[in-house]
């Protein structure tokens, strides 16, 4: 029997579909009018995979939920004519540790919302270790710091 199962699990394999997860795109669009927004809807709605389609025109702002890949939401959202559109990128204001830093801030963004700014963090080992590199095992008693 373990022949049988060798040779079935090596040699026998099917191909399994790649499916894709369901996630939500954001993208920043700047729509003045109904048939731009009417566009931008129809154009997103059409493609394979994709649930809903929400459009804040007060935001700029097009999101939409499927299985779909966000670079080719974002192709189709510019080959309507809009050309400018990017990815949401602004968070809410709360989740930002400082709001109002150089960078952060921007007058275009809408009410209670800041520039996405991804800053590094250090993780705990990291800290550790740098702090641990300062002294020497060799010599207790020097220090790198001095």
């Amino acid at each position: 029997m373990g022949a049988l199962t060798y040779i079935i699990s090596n040699f026998c394999t099917v191909p399994t579909p790649k499916t894709k997860t369901m996630q939500t795109v954001e993208i920043k669009v700047k729509m003045d009018c109904d048939g731009c927004e009417r566009k931008v809807r129809n154009a997103v709605a059409t493609m394979k995979g994709v649930k809903s389609v929400e459009i804040n025109r007060k935001q700029s702002r097009v999101t939409v939920n499927g299985c779909v890949d966000p670079n080719k939401v974002l192709n189709r959202v510019k080959r309507t004519g809009k050309k400018r559109a990017e990815f949401w990128p602004y968070v809410p204001q709360h989740v930002v540790t400082y709001p109002h830093a150089s960078g952060v801030y921007d007058k275009r963004a809408p009410s209670g919302y800041v520039r996405n700014t991804q800053t590094f963090t250090p993780s705990a080992a990291e800290t550790e270790e740098k702090f641990m590199s300062l002294f020497s095992e060799d010599n207790v008693n020097s220090c790198s710091i001095m």
